[in-house]
């Protein structure tokens, strides 16, 4: 018979080099990761909102664009309009820093013009969009044209099958002057109120009047913290407060924080994948919101 194989021994040394090996590996691998794959990844975040209970529900499909910073028209950027297209939203929303430099308006009218086969799309800015030099004026005109809608401290009311929603965009919490008593000024007060505010922040100090109850804000502005080992936001910009990334209820309106698609300062992510928001928003049944 063979004698049972010797168990095979490391020398402390050996061990050592190892694992020296492994830890010099471990960065350099989460740096490809930030650098050359999640900043270039796409993914979808479905979620429901309100009382779906009732079979007569009207149903508004929106999809949220946060944070595109776009400059070229990549891969990334076309996959995004392939989900719009896919997804067959009623609305589309841009909260803001959707450009970041005014050489980069001709890559926004692109982008746009592959959106015009879409519903009504409203949008409003950033602090990213106040500090770059763009013209708000020309920022208007371009949107204007491929029929998006520019709210800055302004409402609009749009209808699904006879249940009406109002919409309201507010400027910039760090870079604008938010105003939503003169947004809903002349405002009919309607029970569906969609709030548009870029950083999260604007929660806590949205003033909305009385009679205009914000049903539900969608902002953005955190890129989920863009470098978040572990969902863990290491750094985030003036005007995030408390807020991070997805749902917050209680003490306030619902509020969704879109990690948004693109990137600012540095062209990394880690741990904060690019997010296309599409929320399914249950409105009541149409003979509740006639006798309402």
């Amino acid at each position: 018979m063979k004698p049972p194989p010797r168990p095979v021994r490391y020398r402390r040394r050996d061990l050592l080099a190892r694992a020296g090996l492994l830890t010099a590996a471990v960065p350099l691998v989460g740096a490809v990761d930030g650098f050359l794959i999640t900043p270039h990844r796409l993914v979808t975040s479905v979620h429901r909102f309100g009382n779906a209970a009732s079979t007569a529900a009207v149903h508004v499909r929106i999809l949220q664009i946060s944070d595109l910073h776009l400059r070229r028209m990549g891969g990334l950027e076309q996959r995004l309009l392939e989900q719009l297209h896919e997804c067959q939203p009623d609305v589309l929303v841009f909260t803001g820093d959707t450009v970041d430099t005014p050489t980069a308006l001709w890559q926004l009218e692109l982008f746009l013009r592959e959106c015009t086969r879409l519903p009504r799309m409203f949008a409003i800015v950033g602090n990213w969009e106040h500090r770059s030099g763009i013209s708000l004026e020309s920022l208007n005109r371009l949107y204007d044209q491929h029929g998006v809608e520019l709210l800055i401290n302004r409402s609009v009311e749009l209808e699904k099958n006879g249940v009406p929603v109002r919409v309201t965009g507010l400027d910039d919490f760090v870079g604008g002057h938010p105003n939503a008593k003169a947004a809903l000024r002349d405002a009919t007060p309607t029970k569906h109120h969609l709030v548009l505010a870029h950083c999260p922040a604007a929660r806590d100090a949205l003033q909305l009047p009385g009679e205009h109850p914000a049903s539900l804000v969608l902002s953005g502005h955190t890129h989920g913290g863009q470098v978040a080992p572990l969902g863990i936001a290491i750094v985030r910009p003036r005007g995030s407060g408390r807020y991070v990334a997805g749902w917050y209820e209680g003490d306030g309106p619902p509020l969704y924080v879109s990690r948004g698609i693109g990137t600012s300062l540095l062209p990394v992510r880690i741990g904060a994948t690019p997010e296309l928001v599409q929320i399914d928003w249950s409105l009541g049944s149409t003979l509740a919101a006639a006798v309402g």
